[in-house]
């Protein structure tokens, strides 16, 4: 079996890990921790606008980048090396998987919604 990852997601990888490197730091997270939302909205609307990455496992029909659990996981890495405390394991994944396959009422609506970071 090949664990390899493909181009995109090796693309995907290397994207966040350096705008993470370039505006995620120590002190940054910390100021952020200390008053509410307890995450920093710029950079919430920066994942959303800036890198797609909200949007990267959901398909190209809801307005995401076509991926899926891989992407996920890739983002996850990269986030949690960085010990980022934006909600995207609550909202995209959590969320948007159940948005996604549980399909209720509005399901797609609300994906676009994660998607653009609102």
């Amino acid at each position: 079996m090949d664990f390899s990852f493909t181009e995109e997601q090796s693309m995907l990888r290397d994207t966040v890990a350096s705008y993470l490197a370039d505006n995620y730091g120590f002190d940054q997270r910390r100021a952020a921790l200390g008053r509410e939302p307890f995450w920093r909205p710029d950079v919430w609307s920066a994942f959303a606008d800036e890198l797609g990455i909200l949007g990267a496992a959901f398909p190209e029909a809801l307005g995401g980048l076509g991926g899926g659990y891989t992407e996920n996981m890739v983002v996850m890495e990269e986030l949690g090396k960085a010990l980022v405390v934006e909600p995207y394991l609550g909202t995209v994944v959590i969320g948007g998987g159940f948005l996604k396959h549980g399909a209720p009422a509005g399901a797609e609506e609300l994906i676009g919604q994660i998607i653009a970071g609102k």
